[in-house]
């Protein structure tokens, strides 16, 4: 049979800081579809509707739907969502597990293998890493114990202590590089037997966190952020998931 694979979710799905020479976006996800095929030795049909920016609940709502509506039906889908969420005042985690849990047993109901992920963990070199570390560990919490439930494969990326590590990251401290992606394509290609050891990258020189540094950080990535944020927009407007019909991803 053939796979049918659709990745949904925001940012982390759709690719962002894995910039191809185009200026378009790559991601784990492309390569997860790319692995399959060669894995299977077959064409894989792929599609990737994840939107830089989005909350959770349009994720399992409005993109899940779209994902579940594809033709031929999928037969393979991964989520994760709940960044962006964890980064607003006030982020409900209890709400975002409620969330969870609806889009697994949607996908139950549809007959599609679900994989769920949480998200790499940043808050080592991010303003108030403290809080988004609390956040995180309970909306992964919730997550495993909802995997563990329905008796799905869950993908743990938030407590994978690598890819803490700065070499992973892009400059905004918050977006994989290349190598984050290849990392995490690595563990979901693991978990779904197919593929070896999940990239490591040579540890390489320290990260410059001098205050001229610093200072730039907030300037290029943490000031146009708030700006966002106080005009009520996303980096995601206007934007469309970049597969939203199936593409075929041939063996290599």
């Amino acid at each position: 049979m053939t796979t049918r694979y659709v990745a949904i979710g925001d940012s982390f799905t759709e690719g962002v800081g894995d910039d191809l020479p185009d200026d378009s976006v790559r991601g784990w996800a492309d390569l997860v579809a790319a692995g399959l095929a060669a894995g299977e030795g077959e064409t894989v049909q792929y599609a990737n509707l994840a939107i830089r920016g989005r909350l959770l609940e349009p994720i399992v709502t409005e993109q899940l739907e779209a994902a579940l509506a594809l033709s031929p039906s999928p037969t393979l889908l991964t989520l994760n969502g709940g960044g962006n969420d964890m980064l607003r005042p006030g982020g409900d985690m209890a709400r975002l597990a409620e969330l969870t849990e609806k889009a697994v047993q949607r996908c139950a109901e549809s007959g599609v293998r679900l994989v769920l992920l949480s998200g790499g963990d940043p808050s080592d070199r991010l303003p108030l890493g403290g809080l988004m570390r609390r956040r995180g560990e309970a909306l992964t919490r919730a997550a495993i114990e909802t995997a563990r439930r329905h008796d799905i494969t869950f993908v743990d990326v938030f407590h994978d202590v690598e890819i803490r590590r700065a070499a992973y990251w892009s400059s905004d401290r918050l977006h994989l590089n290349a190598a984050g992606h290849r990392r995490v394509a690595g563990l979901v290609l693991g978990a779904l037997g197919h593929g070896a050891a999940a990239h490591v990258v040579d540890p390489g020189p320290g990260e410059s966190r001098r205050v001229l540094a610093e200072a730039r950080y907030y300037r290029e990535h943490v000031l146009p952020w708030l700006n966002r944020r106080v005009r009520g927009r996303s980096s995601g407007d206007d934007r469309t998931g970049k597969f939203v019909d199936w593409v075929d991803i041939n063996p290599g």
